[in-house]
């Protein structure tokens, strides 16, 4: 069974919209364009399609199919490239929830017609992705539920002594799912292993796929915990691997911004040191659109070569400590900025038609409860005024922490002097404290002194309410750096 090695996502962190799409939005149609492209021009090998926040598109197999048919024909649906549907978390999402049954039930509808298509059982889509994960509850819910009431329903009599729904519509296939778990929050990631074993625990897979989130811990909690988050979990599970001798195959979501993995064409090394046991890396939207194609597939073809090794072994122990601490302060900091964010963020262009997904950043009962944009946009919005994220909380740090982060955090150096050419050394929103400590860590920074002239413009625009050229200066600053957050 081949598992994918680069996972095309549809994150709207992209600065340019692609050449396909006739607006800045990405939407309906330019989806299914898009599946085809990152599969037959950048050589991706999956496309995660987004169930979640948007009118969802339950045909795509059937379009991808009937559309680009010689491709198709050649590079086989669920067996050489990958359709993997992310599903909403009827846990969190109420609203949507619905949209859970009815993305379950189009499974089956598009494997008739692979079936017509191929002539052969093959299944188009069999794993589904389900956001916010805290508990192998959640995981069986959508397992059991697509084996009973969806493939299993075809056992069921339409009446008293009737026919089968099977003898009357033909069987329902495949017969199982799998469900991928995707972990977002401080606790989920910590027991990933623990959630992931209690769902294997009465299945007979050969493998199960886990996928780690990146954006959203260091929204919630900076940039190193984020990190480090990562790192615990990616040690247990190759622990647990190993204890109930099941493969498992990590996936982790990063985008371009140093904050949110710093994953662009030219860093593939840098992430394939970061992350040795890894076997897919999400590929988004700036990857894609804000670079130049043959840098993007020769670089994904790296990515793709990449043999998977060993997990790091971390220190649990110092490495809690150092989020806890961390955490904290970067919470408070970004609490004094939180007004000032939720302001700019409606000048963020939006590159993706859809409503947003639940947020999971929160505070303690002390602090009260702050509202933020989603990821990207609270990374643009950081960026645009000089501020980038990825300093915030740093001051925490002891030189034993740092020390221990230099061993630990392969880029350390790397990913904080990307950030640190757009910080803006004059902004009023940086304490003295956090200056102090960035610029004795970090003293040999080479500043974008464009960028940071417009993102000293946008400030200004804000503070005297001279906003009809912000979104433009937003815009001009995201092209500096090739990604908007």
């Amino acid at each position: 069974m081949y598992i994918p090695r680069c996972m095309s996502t549809q994150h709207p962190d992209n600065v340019n919209p692609p050449f396909f799409s006739p607006n800045s939005e990405i939407k309906g149609e330019d989806e299914v364009t898009e599946t085809y492209y990152v599969f037959s021009h950048l050589g991706c090998d999956e496309q995660m399609w987004d169930c979640e926040g948007k009118e969802v598109d339950n045909y795509v197999v059937k379009k991808l199919l009937t559309k680009y048919e010689l491709f198709f024909r050649e590079n086989k649906l669920g067996k050489d490239v990958f359709l993997t549907l992310r599903v909403p978390n009827p846990a969190i999402e109420r609203a949507e929830s619905k949209i859970l049954i009815e993305t379950l039930e189009s499974i089956p509808r598009s494997y008739d017609t692979a079936k017509v298509f191929y002539g052969e059982d093959i299944a188009p889509i069999f794993e589904v992705i389900l956001p916010m994960t805290t508990s192998a509850n959640d995981l069986n819910r959508i397992y059991y539920y697509y084996k009973k009431f969806v493939a299993g329903k075809e056992k069921m009599l339409i009446r008293k002594k009737d026919i089968t729904v099977k003898e009357w519509i033909g069987s329902f296939k495949p017969k199982e799912i799998n469900v991928i778990p995707l972990f977002e929050d401080y606790k989920s990631m910590l027991n990933s292993d623990k959630i992931t074993e209690n769902y294997l625990r009465d299945k007979n897979f050969e493998y199960q796929r886990v996928f780690l989130a990146r954006s959203d811990p260091a929204m919630n909690y900076g940039m190193i915990s984020a990190l480090l988050l990562n790192k615990i979990a990616l040690m247990k599970l190759d622990e647990l691997a190993e204890k109930i001798s099941i493969d498992i195959y990590p996936i982790i979501g990063i985008g371009s911004a140093p904050f949110r993995g710093n994953l662009k064409p030219k860093t593939v090394d840098q992430i394939i040191a970061e992350y040795p046991s890894v076997h897919t890396f999400t590929i988004q939207s700036s990857f894609k659109y804000d670079n130049p194609p043959s840098d993007v597939s020769k670089a994904i073809k790296k990515l793709k070569s990449k043999k998977k090794k060993n997990a790091d072994i971390v220190d649990i122990e110092k490495s809690l400590d150092i989020i806890n601490k961390y955490t904290e302060q970067y919470q408070k900091q970004i609490t004094n900025v939180a007004s000032i964010i939720n302001r700019l963020s409606r000048f963020v262009p939006s590159r993706r038609k859809r409503k947003l997904h639940i947020g999971l950043f929160g505070y303690s009962r002390k602090m009260g409860n702050i509202v933020l944009p989603r990821a990207i946009t609270f990374t643009c919005v950081l960026y645009s005024i000089g501020v980038p994220p990825e300093i915030l909380g740093f001051d925490a740090l002891s030189e034993k922490d740092i020390d221990f982060l230099s061993d630990i955090y392969v880029n350390f150096e790397k990913d904080f002097y990307d950030a640190l050419k757009y910080l803006d050394w004059e902004s009023p929103l940086i304490t003295d404290s956090l200056k102090k400590s960035v610029r004795e860590h970090f003293p040999e920074v080479e500043e974008d002194r464009k960028h940071v002239n417009i993102s000293r413009k946008i400030y200004h625009l804000l503070a005297t309410d001279g906003t009809d050229s912000i979104k433009e200066s937003i815009l001009e600053a995201a092209n500096l750096r090739k990604f908007l957050g």
